[in-house]
């Protein structure tokens, strides 16, 4: 009975990951509709870390030291200002889907910063084939077919590579950093350190100057409660829990079942246009993070981190 429920369990925790991760992308598009970039996601991880924060303080964990807050600091800048703060900006100008591909890029910087940064070993044969041919998808998403005129789409895409990149350091950093004992603590520090400072770039670059609260659309209320509720509270808790369920290479699938699930629920949902050479990318970054994460296996590459606090989600 207790192995059947686990089973189940499981199968949960997995759907959540897959589902919900790679709904936030879209679910950032909506909340932009009405809702100025940095203010929405500062206001989103400040909220989040507040109850994780709270929740992990009420089950017992101790307070965090001073030192401690400079690390979560650390990382909040790189996962969450850079990481999910740049993926936030560039849906503005990138489709969902798009996004969600580029950021699929994460597993090719982790390699190659644990290799020239961290210490790691040289990335074996498969790996490096599937980080040649995953550069090549990605080079396909940001030249797209019909032009670029304004160089949004480019500035976008190039802003997602950098979040991809932020996102690959701080979670190298995140496996040698002494945090908390509490994930839901650490990782709650981590969002209201990086929440605070988007909010102030936000309110640096002007963002509160035209915004009211009466002008934001139900459609973008519901998306921005989406986010702290499902993309960075039970997706967060479904995959902590997996980490001691599951093994790491199951685990990691999420990599490339993510931007599946986004390019479809943008398509589908949002109706996104997605051109021919859009879904030959797609399959092209899928099986080379496939490729990636089976080779980490043989080529002792760092496991993945959640992208959900990055979504990257």
């Amino acid at each position: 009975m207790r192995s059947e429920r686990k089973k189940w369990l499981t199968v949960a925790a997995f759907a959540v990951v897959y589902l919900v991760w790679g709904s936030t992308y879209l679910a950032i598009r909506f909340g932009l509709q009405s809702m100025p970039p940095l203010l929405m996601a500062g206001s989103r991880f400040l909220v989040a870390g507040t109850i994780l924060c709270g929740w992990a303080l009420a089950r017992g964990a101790r307070l965090p030291t001073r030192a401690q807050w400079l690390r979560a600091t650390v990382a909040g800048i790189l996962m969450l200002v850079l990481g999910n703060g740049c993926v936030t900006w560039a849906e503005q100008y990138v489709p969902s889907g798009i996004a969600a591909l580029l950021v699929a890029s994460e597993p090719f910087w982790l390699v190659l910063t644990s290799w020239g940064f961290f210490g790691g070993r040289r990335p074996g044969l498969r790996t490096s084939l599937g980080l040649i041919i995953g550069l090549m998808g990605v080079g396909l998403l940001v030249t797209p077919e019909g032009g670029d005129a304004n160089g949004e789409m480019l500035a976008g895409s190039l802003a997602i590579l950098l979040a991809a990149f932020a996102w690959a350091v701080g979670s190298l950093y995140l496996r040698r950093a002494e945090l908390p004992e509490s994930p839901a603590l650490s990782t709650g520090m981590q969002m209201l350190s990086g929440g605070a400072i988007l909010t102030g770039l936000g309110l640096l670059r002007g963002e509160a100057a035209g915004f009211q609260l009466s002008s934001v659309t139900a459609t973008s209320g519901l998306a921005w409660l989406y986010l702290i509720c499902f993309g960075s509270i039970l997706a967060f808790t479904a995959y902590g829990w997996l980490i001691t369920a599951t093994t790491p290479a199951r685990l990691s699938t999420y990599a490339y079942v993510n931007p599946v699930v986004a390019v479809l629920l943008g398509s589908v949902v949002a109706h996104e246009p997605i051109a021919q050479l859009g879904w030959v990318a797609m399959v092209i970054i899928v099986a080379s993070v496939a490729l990636v994460t089976t080779g980490g296996q043989e080529d002792d590459v760092p496991e993945l981190v959640p992208v959900t606090l990055g979504e990257q989600t």
